[in-house]
């Protein structure tokens, strides 16, 4: 072999008994390593808050007579979150919550039986799209003709009290091109809501003596976000925070097609939102984990022993999203919200909670 040949050899970089793309791939799969601990690194401070949170909870709610653990890690993550600034070295961690949120609900599917949900489906579907529909109007038609809400504000309103919170009015701001303040009013007003109903409907609900399966509907049906919905649910009882949780879930389907409506009525151009790759993407990936979980555990080959450790799993998940649902919560920004959107939302609340709890009383009985 001649010099050249063999500095041209050597310049290959490969060694002969290697593949060719091993040294990439090695330096690929290092980087990813690398970034994987340095993500768990930050995550890490926030996230053993949320489970020093949990367990002081967890042990505070048996000395404390007829109190959720789970509303006692929401109450304790305001304190905290209030009192004393939560650092930003924890900020990361903290915002974990809603993925611990999302899991817990998807184990929950091994608490829940699939002849009982195909049994209530239809009816809890007309309980779903009666209660979002009417919820929308009435939202949309007191802006324009009572409080004199402005129209984007309006319809953002609409959309978080209608299907999902927070999360269904920034989906539709996009959609709409609605301003920075019209996210503002709309999410302040929201949060405002989560909190209070939060503590108010298992009051109500026990005043009231409704029962497990009609309180976890009602909830369900008329509350906010998915978190309060699921606290305020499993504060009142396991059965109703299974029904509030199914509930739920079968509102926040509708998100795309809310997405989708609003679309039209603003004539967005961008004709992606109506698309089926908008709708998937709008759409809540863990409810099809939570479905899939209840079709499994429904068969008969999970053990029972497997489904009280997955149950023990899921009321850890929860007791961590309600903490760190809790740290979220910033009091002084609740105080900056408007007090016409606060007016038009609870003008509504009240009446479609009223005509949801005869609806489902008329249908799932007392």
């Amino acid at each position: 072999m001649s010099d050249g040949e063999d500095g041209s050899h050597a310049s290959d970089g490969v060694d002969d008994g290697e593949p060719a793309g091993a040294g990439v791939q090695r330096s690929t799969a290092w980087t990813t390593s690398v970034a994987a601990v340095g993500r768990a690194r930050t995550l890490a401070p926030g996230v053993l808050v949320l489970v020093a949170l949990a367990v002081v909870a967890r042990v505070a709610s048996q000395f404390v007579p007829r109190v959720s653990a789970l509303i006692l890690a929401v109450v304790l993550g305001i304190v905290v979150a209030n009192a004393v600034e939560v650092p930003g070295v924890l900020e990361a961690g903290v915002r974990t919550h809603t993925l611990w949120l999302e899991a817990g609900i998807v184990l929950m599917g091994a608490r829940v039986s699939l002849s009982t949900l195909l049994d209530t489906g239809p009816r809890l579907a007309v309980l779903v799209l009666g209660v979002v529909a009417t919820t929308l109007v009435l939202v949309e038609a007191l802006a324009a003709f009572v409080f004199d809400v402005e129209s984007k504000l309006g319809s953002l309103l609409a959309a978080g009290a209608s299907v999902c919170g927070v999360s269904a009015a920034v989906g539709v701001a996009g959609t709409i091109g609605a301003d920075d303040d019209h996210i503002a009013y709309a999410a302040g007003t929201i949060l405002l809501f989560d909190v209070l109903t939060l503590f108010a409907y298992p009051a109500v609900g026990g005043a009231l003596g409704l029962g497990d399966r009609v309180f976890g509907v009602w909830a369900g049906l008329t509350m906010f976000s998915t978190g309060p919905v699921t606290a305020a649910g499993f504060a009142f009882s396991d059965v109703a925070g299974r029904w509030a949780t199914v509930t739920k879930l079968t509102r926040n389907i509708l998100l795309g097609v809310l997405v989708a409506v609003y679309s039209v009525r603003y004539a967005n151009p961008d004709a992606d939102a109506l698309s089926v790759r908008a709708l998937w993407r709008t759409f809540p990936k863990f409810v099809l984990g939570f479905f899939a979980v209840v079709v499994v555990t429904s068969s008969g080959f999970v053990s029972d022993a497997a489904v009280a450790g997955i149950e023990a799993a899921y009321r850890w998940l929860f007791l961590l999203a309600f903490a760190g649902l809790g740290l979220s919560v910033d009091v002084d920004e609740l105080r900056t919200t408007g007090g016409t959107p606060i007016a038009l939302v609870l003008t509504t609340l009240v009446a479609t909670s009223v005509l949801a709890l005869v609806a489902v009383t008329a249908l799932l009985g007392a």
